[in-house]
């Protein structure tokens, strides 16, 4: 186990030496901000453990506990304002932890979508993202309105990379896009990553054998799941299905860390270029556990014990 400070220091060094080695020194004009970017980096991706019940119990506690490591921590809506600037040095970094990680030795990876909750779906009004959240059915929430969460996931648990979109919007329709901005690395959505192996296992949420012959030829995406049961043009076995099921299972493990140890669940965001920031903040902070995890021989998911709080 590692105390907050010992965490919090770490990350730092490794931020940081990200910052000077990976990205460009900018120069602005005017008076310098109030915290440095790998100081930003850090404190954003360190708030979203979820010890802190919210962004502001986590600001609470930077007052309290933080202040001699970064004294010069600013009043909470200027920090925001920093966190969303830098949103794209903070995917940048979650890249470079998918590099890190060593993510391209990877035989296949999972793809599953998982609901993102921002609003409780029977309050009255239109709220903050009225047009860009909306209403959709999960498993695991029933009817909620928020956003579809689609995640590309390692054997071992690693992200590489991710996606949202409304949630009402389809599973296909999802992935169609995110194997497109992969295959094209299109510069508008750098959180999808890179195309490492090029076999993915899925849900039957993405079946469809047009689809898929689409998305091999177009993409170079080679998408494997089971079929419908109840479809008449070929069936898999029970064993079959069960084993796929099996190697799929991981990224479940990878949803259930995101929504009940990094705060996923309690998003509750204003506008979509905060809710973007802190979904990538979120995804790197789990990759860097994964990382700290590997540094001292523990499995890479066990993030429950990973800070002694």
């Amino acid at each position: 186990m590692l105390t907050p400070d010992t965490f919090l220091l770490t990350l730092y060094v490794l931020v940081d030496d990200f910052c000077k080695d990976h990205l460009p020194q900018v120069v602005r004009p005017g008076p310098a901000a109030s915290l440095a970017r790998s100081e930003v980096l850090t404190l954003a991706i360190f708030s979203q453990w979820g010890q802190f019940r919210s962004e502001r119990a986590f600001y609470r506690y930077a007052l309290r506990h933080l202040r001699s490591a970064f004294p010069t921590l600013p009043a909470r809506s200027q920090y925001n304002r920093l966190v969303r600037h830098h949103a794209g040095e903070i995917t940048a970094f979650f890249l470079h932890l998918v590099d890190l990680l060593e993510a391209d030795h990877a035989p296949y990876e999972a793809l599953d979508g998982t609901a993102v909750a921002i609003r409780n779906a029977k309050r009255r009004g239109e709220g903050w993202l009225c047009g860009q959240a909306d209403i959709g059915y999960s498993n695991r929430l029933g009817w909620y309105e928020g956003f579809y969460l689609l995640a590309s996931v390692t054997p071992d648990g690693v992200l590489t990379g991710f996606g949202f979109a409304p949630a009402s919007t389809k599973d296909q329709t999802v992935a169609e896009t995110f194997f497109a901005a992969r295959a094209s690395q299109t510069p508008q959505l750098p959180s999808v990553g890179r195309t490492h192996p090029d076999r993915y296992v899925c849900d039957k949420g993405f079946e469809g054998e047009e689809r898929h012959q689409h998305w091999a030829e177009a993409y170079g995406a080679v998408v494997v799941c089971a079929p419908k049961r109840n479809t008449k043009k070929r069936r898999w076995p029970k064993a079959l299905r069960r084993w796929l099921a099996s190697i799929r299972q991981i990224v479940e493990s990878v949803n259930h860390c995101l929504h009940d140890f990094l705060r996923l669940d309690s998003e509750r965001p204003h506008a979509l270029d905060g809710f973007q920031a802190r979904l990538a903040v979120t995804c790197a902070l789990h990759n860097v556990c994964i990382w700290l995890n590997r540094q001292l021989g523990r499995p890479n998911l066990a993030f429950a014990e990973l800070i002694d709080w």
